[in-house]
């Protein structure tokens, strides 16, 4: 499943955070983990209402691997979707795990007010905007006022 479609005429509501959640945790099943055995699941909601999957895909070189936030945004720009509201994301730990440093330069390039949602292999959920959780970051918004470009 590369993506599916929920419907959004009421917004972010708690229930379509929670089948996010229940998305993320099918992404998990996809990963590709052999050498950390850390699995991890990621779903995208476009604006559109579009919800791409991704997980984390190792490498031997380990610096070659990709982390699930990014293989869903990944898949969604190769799809034609660049706004977002919201991403799930989940690990089969009961402990909630939140994006790498990476991950959130990487998303910061589509907005600031990204919803997060960390999910526990429980299903507990805690919210942020990906601003709480990059403050002060560096984005596109810092290189439109330059007149050097």
């Amino acid at each position: 499943m590369s993506h599916t479609k929920i419907g959004l005429k009421n917004g972010l509501t708690p229930e379509i955070e929670k089948q996010l959640g229940e998305f993320a945790s099918l992404a998990k099943t996809y990963s590709y983990s052999p050498y950390s055995k850390f699995r991890v699941g990621a779903a995208l909601l476009a604006e559109s209402g579009n919800v791409f999957l991704g997980c984390n895909v190792e490498n031997a070189s380990y610096g070659g691997a990709i982390c699930a936030e990014r293989t869903a945004v990944v898949k969604a720009v190769s799809s034609g979707e660049k706004k977002y509201l919201a991403i799930a994301i989940t690990s089969d730990q009961n402990d909630f795990i939140s994006p790498c440093g990476f991950c959130r330069q990487f998303m910061v390039e589509f907005g600031k007010k990204l919803i997060v949602l960390l999910v526990t292999a429980e299903g507990k959920v805690k919210k942020f905007t990906l601003e709480e959780l990059l403050p002060l970051s560096f984005g596109p918004d810092n290189l439109e006022n330059r007149n050097d470009l």
